[in-house]
């Protein structure tokens, strides 16, 4: 990071799931921002999450999050769905960043403002720690909301991931409008599948 200039970084949240929309967060956090629990939002527990999200929220300078429904997830693949969510992130920014710092190695360049992709960048800049923070919290609610709505496919615990439950759930009942149809949702070769989609 350069001193003075303005960061903004960005991870997603829901890549690899098998229902759901994916989320994206941007962070730009005040020169000199520090805090010992922020990291990899994956090595944290449940409650250190929400508690960072709190501090995230009321000290960064600015923060949003992008979303990419399911149904555009199927329509781009979900590569594409998450850097797009991150641009959406972007464009919501109160504050424009002059750098954008990516986690992981692909990303379509936001106009007007460079960036540097990051392997592990959750664990090695706080913004993007921090964006990773937000974005998995955010769907965690998110699923939650449609675990409600849908409980026997265990979202309030897989949160859309592949559980063996999971895709028990999707061979006993069938998928839902909010699985990603373009995945293989049971895990077995494409020809196995057979849904019906009526309209």
């Amino acid at each position: 990071m350069l001193a003075g200039r303005v960061e903004a970084g960005c991870d997603e949240a829901g890549r690899g799931c098998l229902a759901g929309d994916v989320y994206a967060a941007a962070v730009i956090l005040p020169e000199g921002f520090d805090n010992e629990l922020l990291n990899d939002s994956k090595q944290l527990s449940e409650s250190q999450r929400y508690h960072l999200r709190e501090i995230i929220e009321r000290e960064a300078t600015a923060w949003a999050v992008g979303i990419v429904t399911a149904k555009e997830i199927d329509r781009i693949n979900i590569l594409r769905a998450s850097i797009l969510a991150m641009h959406r992130a972007v464009e919501q920014l109160k504050v424009r960043p002059k750098h954008l710092l990516i986690d992981g190695n692909k990303f379509n360049p936001y106009p007007g403002i460079t960036h540097t992709t990051v392997v592990k960048g959750d664990a090695t800049y706080m913004s993007i720690a921090a964006a990773s923070i937000l974005a998995k919290t955010y769907r965690d609610d998110y699923m939650q909301r449609l675990a409600e709505e849908y409980p026997q496919y265990d979202w309030s615990s897989n949160k859309g991931y592949p559980t063996s439950k999971h895709r028990a759930a999707i061979r006993e009942y069938g998928p839902t409008p909010y699985h990603r149809m373009s995945f293989n949702l049971l895990g077995e070769e494409p020809r196995q599948l057979s849904f019906d989609f009526g309209e």
